[in-house]
């Protein structure tokens, strides 16, 4: 992972000069625009890759010549095996981009709605505490 941090700040100054470069050359700003934003991704990831490497010892175990794939194995997080919020965040999601053809109305009820349903979803486990009186 050591090379991938520093390729990602290769490619991260790669994508900043060549965007100063295609500007000074006269090039249009929508090319200036992406070759930018295309350099900021390229730091974010390179960011997350050297932030990941330094909590974890600075040794991944991606760089362990002798090592097993279940030593990169962990815990993989919580899934809810019975959560019936990933339907309404699609159906608002598919409204709010129908709405983009048919009218901006509908965009407006599925952005509100996709609002409602992404907070129902992430805080579907949530409980609130019960004071004892």
């Amino acid at each position: 992972m050591k090379v991938s941090f520093k390729l990602f700040l290769g490619l991260t100054i790669f994508y900043f000069i060549m965007a100063v470069i295609y500007w000074q050359l006269g090039g249009e700003i929508l090319g200036v625009i992406a070759l930018t934003l295309s350099g900021g991704l390229a730091g974010l990831i390179g960011f997350y890759i050297w932030y990941s490497m330094k909590h974890q010892g600075g040794i991944l175990p991606e760089d362990n010549t002798e090592g097993e794939i279940a030593d990169s194995a962990g815990d993989l997080g919580f899934y809810s095996p019975h959560s019936w919020w990933p339907l309404p965040v699609a159906l608002s999601m598919m409204a709010a981009g129908l709405g983009l053809i048919v009218g901006w109305w509908l965009t407006l009820i599925g952005v509100g709605a996709l609002l409602i349903s992404v907070v129902g979803f992430v805080t579907e486990y949530e409980k609130p505490e019960v004071s004892a009186h």
